[in-house]
């Protein structure tokens, strides 16, 4: 993990803004002074903690958060510019606290953490996780907000969220990664019309047939489609093909009928095997049915880095801390607490040779930002030429004073 000072983010930030919209000196300097400041407080970060360490009143930050901001041109921009050359979209809706009953798109959703449905808000995430540097880029999250805009349904929401960026999306990658929820006709359908592909996961006992590859038969009807039902415990390993075989897994794949999905799919079989000898067995696929099998499963395997976005944002940037009751305030804290890690990531872990990289740890930065913050104040009361060479060790001992990985 590399230290690097507060100018490093501001260059970044300027950089990537300068690229994509046309901002002014004022509100460059805001969206820095946030990023920073989630990056630096520890603790709750909310408009009274922004107005207690920042540069600006309570209220600035507070109306500031009201105007728009281009998250996905922003995000996509930095993704590109400093991630690798293959990519996958992931979709993940994601449970945020919130209490009262005023607030936009407040009710009951469903939180994985707690295994139950909880009283709060809901965001759908969109990442591009970066298949090379196996590791995920925010790019946009949306609040749930199906009653207030008379959504038929939770499907249907989530397809809207994606159909109305599927130009930025489909520019980095025409393939949407989610998790078994998402392996519904209803929503498979809408994002094969928009010329995407899904790769997800079936139910453990999901319907599938083999495809019938043999002669006609001559009889009269109609030729046969389908050549009997998959039994997934034991497979035709005549139609399947062996992919690869070791001591954890044993990968399969075929093309074969999905009765769910109503159209044929790419599907890997993996049998995985536990330390105790017990087998689980997984069923992965792609609506693509050309598509490499091992990519499949490298694809959803590496779907699970979004769910360390929203662990960081929520333990370390302030995902779950905002005050806000407007529709627009909360957008922008949801979007901020997450870009905010991609611009960490960004400095402290992919500027370093990939394989000089430790893992990469909010904890550390968040703990050297912290004590940077608290160092600049005490340099800017007593006067203090902090970064001189005689006191430049002794200020890199100070700012690394309680990280992990130093």
């Amino acid at each position: 993990m590399t230290t690097r000072g507060y100018n490093n983010y501001n260059s970044l930030i300027i950089r990537t803004l300068n690229k994509i919209s046309v901002f002014n000196k004022c509100r460059k300097d805001f969206f820095c002074e946030v990023v920073i400041l989630l990056l630096s407080i520890k603790g709750r970060v909310n408009f009274l903690q922004l107005g207690r360490f920042g540069n600006f009143k309570e209220q600035r930050y507070r109306q500031q958060f009201e105007k728009p901001f281009p998250w996905l041109d922003f995000n996509k921009e930095l993704t590109l510019s400093h991630g690798g050359s293959r990519f996958v979209i992931a979709f993940d809706p994601s449970y945020i606290n919130k209490s009262g009953k005023k607030t936009p798109g407040v009710g009951w959703y469903w939180s994985g953490c707690a295994g139950q449905s909880k009283w709060g808000l809901e965001i759908g995430g969109l990442a591009a996780i970066d298949l090379d540097n196996h590791t995920a880029f925010h790019l946009e999250a949306v609040q749930t907000l199906i009653e207030d805009k008379q959504a038929t349904s939770l499907t249907d929401w989530y397809v809207n969220v994606i159909k109305e960026r599927k130009e930025t999306l489909s520019s980095i990658s025409k393939y949407l990664v989610a998790d078994a929820w998402f392996s519904k006709k209803p929503f498979v359908d809408q994002i094969i019309g928009m010329d995407m592909h899904l790769i997800s996961r079936l139910r453990d006992d999901a319907d599938l047939k083999y495809l019938y590859l043999g002669p006609p038969t001559g009889k009269r009807g109609r030729p046969s489609k389908y050549a009997g039902k998959v039994i997934t415990e034991n497979i035709d390993t005549n139609y399947f093909e062996l992919i690869e075989q070791n001591q954890e897994a044993t990968v399969y794949s075929a093309i074969v009928y999905s009765k769910a999905l109503k159209r044929n799919i790419r599907l890997v079989h993996v049998t995985y095997t536990s330390d105790k000898g017990k087998q689980i067995r997984k069923l992965y696929f792609s609506t693509d049915t050309q598509m490499d099998a091992l990519e499949i499963l490298d694809c959803y395997q590496s779907r699970f880095q979004i769910e360390f976005l929203y662990r960081d944002a929520k333990q370390y940037t302030g995902l779950n801390d905002s005050q806000a009751r407007s529709e627009n305030k909360l957008n922008f804290q949801f979007n901020a607490a997450l870009t905010a890690i991609n611009i960490a990531k960004v400095e402290h872990w992919l500027s370093q040779p990939k394989e000089a990289r430790k893992p990469f740890s909010m904890t550390d930065i968040k703990t050297m930002n912290h004590n940077r913050l608290l160092l600049q104040r005490f340099i800017d009361v007593f006067g203090v030429n902090a970064y001189s060479a005689k006191n430049r060790n002794h200020v890199n001992e100070l700012i690394y004073y309680g990280t992990i990985a130093a």
